[in-house]
């Protein structure tokens, strides 16, 4: 005697089933992990600066000098770091890799940015739902890049032996004043 019409809501017996397992994009980011944008600055940026201003001392240096080898072997360990960021992003080897150490490094960043760039930066940095049992990508990826940012601290005294000016030529631009001072207000007072 309980017969519904068809008119009339239906309304279920049972208390609708409820879901306990976590989603990927619901999950907070993680603090210590900088955002996908940052990295991608970082590495087109100030790396790519430091690269430029790093090999123009070793272009210019003949094969023969002393430094040459130390140098050469600390530019490889570096497009090594970066291809390992590379694949860490996204394992995709590439074909055609430069056996010519100028063009490797240049190669070996620009691969390793076109890797970053094609993931999906809303969900890098969160953590991945515990009934996964995976870590997130983002936490290899950052000490990937810490890895890369290692080596250029070990290529920089290399470096400053052969271009006594490296210092100042990384400092260039840094700073950049939006009301310079006078030129005469510069003169010695005494």
């Amino acid at each position: 005697m309980t017969e519904t019409l068809a008119t009339e809501p239906h309304l279920p017996t049972e208390p609708a089933h409820e879901t306990h397992l976590e989603s990927w994009a619901q999950n907070a980011r993680m603090r210590h992990i900088p955002a996908l944008d940052w990295i991608v600055a970082k590495l087109d940026g100030d790396i790519r600066r430091c690269l430029d201003i790093f090999w123009a001392p070793y272009a210019a240096l003949p094969v023969e000098d002393p430094h040459h080898p130390p140098l050469e072997a600390e530019l490889r360990a570096l497009c090594r770091a970066l291809d390992r960021l590379a694949d860490t992003a996204r394992h995709s080897r590439a074909n055609g890799t430069p056996n010519e150490l100028g063009a490797r490094v240049h190669w070996a960043l620009d691969h390793a940015l076109q890797m970053l760039r094609s993931l999906d930066a809303n969900l890098f940095g969160r953590r991945y739902p515990v009934q996964t049992h995976d870590r997130s990508k983002a936490e290899p990826i950052y000490a990937g890049l810490l890895v890369v940012l290692q080596h250029l601290g070990r290529i920089h005294p290399l470096v400053l032996e052969i271009d006594p000016d490296l210092d100042e030529k990384l400092l260039e631009g840094l700073v950049k004043l939006s009301n310079p001072v006078d030129e005469r207000m510069l003169t010695p007072i005494a």
